[in-house]
């Protein structure tokens, strides 16, 4: 009821039952068409005016041996037999319809009375007819308004449609300017935002890109020069300081191509990627543990795939003094949970894991080496491969990383 189709089919009903109800009044009040009452009363004094006659004047009134013929009008027939039992004259009158006429036939003592009567309303009055038509009408014009709004929004579900396919990029699929005045002008527009989004984007990375690399040099230089610093403590420190620079840069480097790379994807095996990548941290002193190896395929750049896995391993070891990793799969996708026995994250904060250096505690910044962008170039890839990333709190300790990919069947 919430989307505009179903809005307009709404309105489009509620206004031309509205019409229909009016226009229907208008008649039944110019028309004036008789009651129950008024229609059965003069019938039923016609009936008993006929049989009078007979018994006074016969010659007068012509018996037949038989009631008329053709299909008996049962409702008719009860419906005049009710009347005459009301007026204290009780007879077993038939009404038949022969040749589209309606036909009376009154019993009598020699045969039966035949005679012509007008069509008659039928019994519950013309109300009843009426609410029989508007309900036709209403489905009618259901069908009909259901149509015509499927017609008028199917330009904008055309621009739904297109908008859903936005790219990890951000960047919009140029839309067609086909359809009404006010569609082509919104495509348009939207063609005109996604030329100036990707222009504001191709730019940021191009900044970004060019200080990564400007400030290698800079970063050089400091790092000879500190050699030169007699005192050893206050050169480890320039070292570190240094060291922490050169690892922004290149992070910051690493960033622009993820965003930027157009690799093609290849299937792999997502749970032989996650074991090597396991026995590889262990063998640099990590405490990760794989728990569980379902067989699945993704469809991904390796070697970002593995960045990424890599990026968000190390991550939960460190931070979170252990890492635990599980692959689970399914025909339509495969789950990575990577959990651990850290501190967690505040719940205020936990919306900004994937910020571009991100830190829960800025005093923590020295006892562990990165440059807060793995997890957002964790993110760039996975979106990338078409899937998802989720961080959060477990239910006693620690952190759940939990990494969708949609599964290949390809391999």
């Amino acid at each position: 009821m919430n989307t505009l189709r179903a809005k307009l089919a709404v309105l489009l009903t509620v206004v031309i039952i509205a019409v229909v109800c009016i226009l229907t009044s208008i008649l039944v009040y110019l028309f004036d068409p008789p009651n129950e009452q008024d229609a059965i009363s003069p019938l039923v004094d016609q009936i008993e005016f006929l049989t009078q006659v007979r018994q006074i004047a016969p010659k007068l009134v012509v018996v037949q041996e038989a009631a008329a013929g053709g299909e008996v009008e049962a409702n008719l027939t009860a419906w005049i037999r009710d009347a005459l039992m009301a007026r204290g004259a009780p007879r077993d009158v038939i009404v038949s319809r022969k040749n589209d006429l309606p036909l009376l036939s009154i019993p009598v003592d020699q045969g039966w009375i035949v005679a012509q009567i007008p069509d008659l309303p039928p019994a519950g009055g013309i109300f009843h007819l009426l609410l029989i038509w508007l309900a036709l009408t209403t489905l009618g014009m259901m069908a009909v308004a259901l149509f015509f709004a499927n017609r008028m929004v199917k330009p904008l579900v055309l621009l739904e449609r297109a908008i859903e396919t936005v790219g990890p990029d951000a960047v919009l699929p140029e839309l067609a300017v086909t359809g009404p005045a006010e569609v082509r002008v919104a495509a348009k527009a939207l063609n005109s935002l996604s030329s100036r989004l990707k222009g504001a984007m191709e730019s940021r990375m191009r900044l970004v890109a060019a200080a990564g690399h400007d400030l290698r040099t800079p970063i050089t230089r400091m790092r000879l020069r500190a050699e030169f610093v007699e005192d050893e403590e206050d050169r480890e420190m320039w070292l570190k300081d240094i060291d922490e620079l050169d690892r922004i840069a290149d992070s910051a480097i690493l960033l622009v191509r993820e965003e930027s790379g157009k690799s093609a994807p290849a299937p792999i095996r997502l749970d032989i990627l996650i074991s090597d990548l396991v026995d590889e941290l262990r063998t640099l002193s990590y405490d990760v543990t794989l728990t569980n190896s379902a067989a699945g395929t993704a469809l991904a750049n390796r070697t970002g795939l593995s960045r990424a896995f890599r990026n968000l391993i190390i991550n939960a070891s460190t931070h979170g003094k252990r890492a635990r990793v599980a692959v689970q799969s399914t025909p339509k996708e495969i789950v990575v949970v990577i959990d651990d026995d850290g501190p967690g994250i505040p719940v205020d904060l936990i919306g900004q894991v994937f910020e571009p250096f991100f830190r829960v505690d800025r005093a923590r910044m020295k006892q562990f080496d990165g440059a807060g962008l793995g997890l957002t170039i964790a993110k760039e890839i996975v979106q990338r491969a078409g899937g998802s990333i989720k961080i959060e709190n477990g239910s006693l300790r620690g952190l759940i990383q939990t990494v969708r990919l949609p599964a290949c069947s390809r391999i």
